[in-house]
């Protein structure tokens, strides 16, 4: 028995062209246009309005959690912090600035964004919300959050029931 008996026989196919139907751009733009949308919503836990996503890095150390956002143009009044449940929430508005010769401009692009953003993050059960610390500096938004006390496993005795 030879080796080529042991796999069954194709004939070669030609070499596939690639589909070139005029549908092909269009497809490709509306894919484009699908992952723009899909990045533009951000994930779970973040609502944002049409582009106005900060951008953000969770870090974790020993001690501490740190999350820090990008928050261009906004300053300290322009953005709340809670945690409730174990959840960190981060809400800001950016605000358009206040012209009073806006009426004699014409615009003639505009992409700037502007808006109400939301972002949630689930943190560990135990954070004392006393203990988490925010500050804000040329846009950046650090917020560090002290994690909880680990405690050892306890063996609990199994008793017989009386």
């Amino acid at each position: 028995m030879t080796l080529r008996a042991m796999f069954p026989y194709r004939e070669r196919a030609p070499l596939a062209r690639p589909d070139f139907s005029s549908f092909s751009p269009l497809s490709r733009e509306m894919s484009r246009l699908l992952e723009e949308f899909s990045r533009s919503l951000g994930g779970v836990g973040a609502l944002t309005t049409a582009g106005l996503s900060p951008s953000i890095d969770v870090t974790e150390a020993d001690k501490e959690i740190e999350i820090t956002a990008e928050l261009p143009g906004l300053e300290r009044q322009d953005v709340e912090i809670s945690l409730e449940d174990n959840v960190l929430t981060i809400r800001g508005e950016k605000k358009m600035p206040a012209h009073t010769d806006d009426k004699n401009k014409n615009y003639h692009m505009t992409e700037r964004s502007y808006g109400i953003f939301y972002r949630a993050f689930q943190l560990p059960v135990g954070i004392d919300p006393a203990s988490v610390e925010a500050t804000i500096s040329n846009g950046v938004l650090k917020i560090k959050i002290p994690k909880p006390a680990h405690t050892d496993a306890k063996k609990i005795e199994v008793k017989e029931a009386a």
